[in-house]
């Protein structure tokens, strides 16, 4: 037996023994984490019950919830102030039903999550929450940049309502892509001068932010990855591989208005990496061109038709409002719709 073997027995023993402590105590954390969920819950019922039972009660809530607060906290000391108690009655209101409430999420999440008003996207929220172990802080910031709108205003009542339902789900290459993508964490301003490299920089200096963004199952591959091409080399921005897809998915940069030759050089990423570098097991690899600006006709008629690979995404540099992204995408799709009429008419021209 050599020197060494009893340390890497005790260092395994260690492992084992440091694992169970750990795995413990999160499953201890969680029951009490969801016990306390409910008994807010539970609070929240008893107010909201108390309002229901006649006009003059629910006159004086507000008298009450001061009252309550005052004596909660002198007995159980912090988390009854009056804004928590309205929120464990909101939190009843919104989840009747004490079954409904997730043992994964904590009463801050559920806190966040009253915030969303459209319950199909405060549902879409819960479920990538915990689907995607969220914490508070990545919650908030999916909140806050639309995620649910982005994802929904792509889709018809159907789609909405299957997002709402069934979180985000991952069958094909375009429900990786987002339009528009939300770069507010790279510190960046809209306005600012900058060049492509400033913003690769950015994004791998805050790439867990930018993971988030990006969405499920990517892992970081290259940056800046050179490929030669009969002796001249080109530079892919940043390589990233999604195993939801089992694709390589490559990212370009560019800075204004996208162009044809934009599109025709990730066309030539995607080809090589395709014949080069995927293995008989994997997909196609995906490309997407991140741009300040694009032009939908450019985009369709230089990419051939039925294109699954390539997709051309805008950028944003800070956290845009609902009725923003709502106005982009419905100029968009006039754009669309005017654009085939032309072409419609063109044809019965001929």
């Amino acid at each position: 037996m050599s020197e060494t073997s009893p340390k890497k027995t005790n260092q395994r023993i260690y492992k084992q023994i440091h694992d169970i402590l750990t795995q413990a105590r999160s499953r201890a954390w969680q029951a009490v984490n969801h016990e306390m969920v409910c008994c807010y819950w539970e609070i929240g019922r008893v107010l909201v019950e108390e309002e229901q039972k006649g006009e003059e009660r629910a006159a004086y809530g507000k008298r009450v919830i001061q009252d309550l607060s005052k004596k909660l906290t002198q007995e159980f000391g912090k988390g009854f102030d009056t804004s928590n108690l309205w929120n464990m009655r909101a939190f009843y209101n919104a989840y009747p039903i004490l079954d409904a409430v997730r043992r994964e999420l904590t009463w801050t999440h559920y806190r966040i999550l009253l915030r969303v008003e459209k319950p199909e996207a405060r549902a879409f929220y819960e479920k990538e929450a915990v689907n995607a172990r969220w914490s508070t802080r990545e919650l908030e910031r999916q909140i806050n940049s639309l995620l649910f709108e982005r994802l929904a205003l792509s889709r018809d009542k159907s789609g909405v309502m299957e997002l709402a339902q069934k979180g985000h789900e991952v069958h094909q290459p375009a429900d990786l892509v987002k339009d528009p993508y939300v770069l507010e964490f790279t510190g960046i301003k809209q306005n600012d001068h900058f060049y492509e490299k400033d913003l690769e920089t950015a994004l791998i200096d805050k790439l867990r932010q930018f993971l988030l963004e990006l969405g499920k199952g990517f892992a970081f591959m290259a940056r800046q990855q050179r490929i030669t091409l009969d002796g001249r080399h080109f530079y892919i921005d940043l390589v990233f591989y999604n195993r939801l897809t089992r694709s390589f998915v490559l990212i370009d940069l560019k800075m204004g208005d996208l162009t044809h030759q934009d599109i025709g050089q990730m066309q030539m990423y995607v080809n090589y990496y395709h014949r080069d570098l995927t293995s008989e097991d994997e997909n196609p690899p995906i490309g997407i061109i991140l741009c300040s600006e694009k032009s939908e006709a450019v985009v369709r008629y230089t990419l051939p038709e039925g294109n699954n690979q390539i997709f051309a995404s805008r950028y944003k540099l800070y956290l845009p409002s609902e009725e923003e992204l709502a106005s982009e995408i419905k100029k968009e799709r006039q754009l669309i719709e005017l654009e085939k009429k032309i072409e419609n008419e063109d044809t019965a021209n001929e």
